[in-house]
């Protein structure tokens, strides 16, 4: 119940956010943003205890990290890099908690699984090619963090071949939410500006991990 409560309040807070960065309330959006996250990490503290528990926790501290550190990324280049391995590692610990809840591979899915790891497979190289050109020295750090949330988003395929409804779509489409989220980033940062990049990075971002943790909880719920 006190789970329930915790992530409605997200919600709330979550639209007032994107409210306020959409009109261009710097102050409070700066206010808000490390209030964030915290309200997820929360909601899954007081949920039922379940096995990827404190792997859930550990990839949304690592991704609140990230969200502070990239609030001072106009400082210089260093906060940035500093955030971008924060976010790095909480994609890691999101293929971990992935990993481990999957249990069989259902073969009359192969066909999906495929398909799904050619689009990942073709979304990869079209995303790297369109930066490559104006990465610098970032090159490999990028590509390290574009191969790895590529990663999860298979890992997040391969748990929708497998896991009970409704849970398997929530935390799919929280993946691929993900991936937009993280590649709008990188297109505004790195290719060309794009109007209102902030508000489309955190909206896409907030919806992502709010169905990621909506569905680990469902999914391990106990009946």
């Amino acid at each position: 119940m006190k789970s329930n409560i915790i992530l409605k309040s997200f919600i709330g807070i979550a639209a007032v956010y994107l409210l306020f960065l959409f009109s261009g309330n710097e102050n409070l959006v700066r206010f808000l943003k490390p209030l964030l996250l915290p309200f997820l990490l929360l909601a899954v503290y007081y949920s039922e205890r379940f096995t990827t528990k404190k792997i859930l926790l550990i990839a949304l501290s690592f991704s609140w990290i990230g969200d502070i550190i990239l609030m001072f990324a106009d400082k210089g280049e260093l906060y940035f890099i500093a955030g971008l391995i924060a976010f790095l590692l909480s994609h890691i610990f999101y293929i971990i908690l992935f990993s481990k809840q999957l249990k069989i591979y259902l073969k009359k899915s192969k066909i999906i699984f495929w398909i799904g790891v050619t689009s990942i497979a073709f979304y990869l190289i079209v995303i790297m090619l369109i930066l490559l050109p104006s990465l610098g020295d970032l090159k490999i750090p990028v590509f390290v963090y574009a191969l790895t949330i590529s990663i999860m988003l298979l890992f997040a395929l391969k748990g929708f071949l497998n896991w009970q409804k409704p849970a398997n779509s929530y935390i799919l489409i929280g993946a691929i939410t993900f991936v937009a989220s993280d590649s709008i980033l990188a297109f505004d940062k790195f290719h060309v500006p794009l109007q209102y990049s902030a508000f489309l990075v955190m909206a896409t971002y907030l919806t992502a991990q709010y169905l990621i943790v909506i569905g680990i909880l469902k999914l391990n719920k106990k009946k």
